[in-house]
């Protein structure tokens, strides 16, 4: 039965190209490798910015790019990515590259389980692990809420609405407790039933253009009030 289910597993490696580099890379540090390695240190006065998440973080590049043209905004968010996924890649992905500041925006992929059983207080406890490690480094924080949602269409019937809601008084106690900025996307975008507005979303989970453009604002107040108190 053991070597059955090995070679099972030994097929599915063989068939799948890149399968086994997949599990062997569990937090994708192969990602963002070589544009770290050409990005480089900034530029002297600059407060490069790196935006640190999930599919959220990353899909604002596409869909609203001119966000991130002409300022010193890194786009660091990988799709699916969990809390424990990003603490393993936070040094060569936030810390390696020196910014001013970091914004975390985690804990939604952790509530859906995509890597397995989550507490809320082991989400809030790796959030608080990256505030610490980018803080010990010189390096602000800015904490953000994660987005509202009533449901997970890859996850239905999880009822995530009320964690994610608990999750975020969490983070901005954690925020207003230790002297971090707190941005707050929740209020702007939650509905009546704490999910995300129709008009801001096209899954209920991942923000549209529209969407991006409520935050976008949000986000820039937070790093301009973060950078104000060097």
């Amino acid at each position: 039965m053991k070597n059955s289910a090995l070679t099972t597993v030994l097929l599915y490696l063989t068939l799948l190209p890149g399968a086994y580099s997949q599990v062997q890379d569990w937090a994708n540090l192969e990602r963002y490798r070589n544009e770290n390695a050409k990005l480089g240190n900034p530029s002297p006065g600059e407060n490069r910015i790196v935006f640190m998440g999930n599919s959220i973080t990353e899909g604002w590049t596409r869909y609203c790019p001119d966000f991130f043209s002409g300022r010193p905004y890194i786009n660091r968010g990988i799709s699916g990515q969990t809390t424990p996924q990003m603490l393993v890649r936070f040094r060569p992905d936030v810390i390696d590259l020196t910014p001013a500041v970091v914004v975390i925006l985690a804990g939604t992929n952790d509530i859906a389980g995509n890597t397995g059983p989550s507490t809320l207080e082991m989400i809030i406890g790796n959030i608080i692990s990256m505030a610490e490690l980018a803080r010990a480094n010189g390096i602000n924080v800015v904490l953000s809420s994660v987005l509202p949602a009533y449901d997970y269409p890859w996850r239905p019937g999880l009822n995530p609405a009320e964690k994610i809601a608990a999750l975020n008084e969490m983070i901005k106690k954690y925020a207003d407790a230790n002297g971090i900025v707190y941005v707050d996307y929740y209020s702007s975008m939650a509905d009546e039933r704490k999910g995300l507005k129709d008009v801001y979303t096209s899954d209920g989970v991942h923000p549209n253009e529209a969407g991006y453009r409520i935050m976008a604002p949000l986000v820039e107040e937070a790093i301009a009030k973060t950078l104000n108190r060097k």
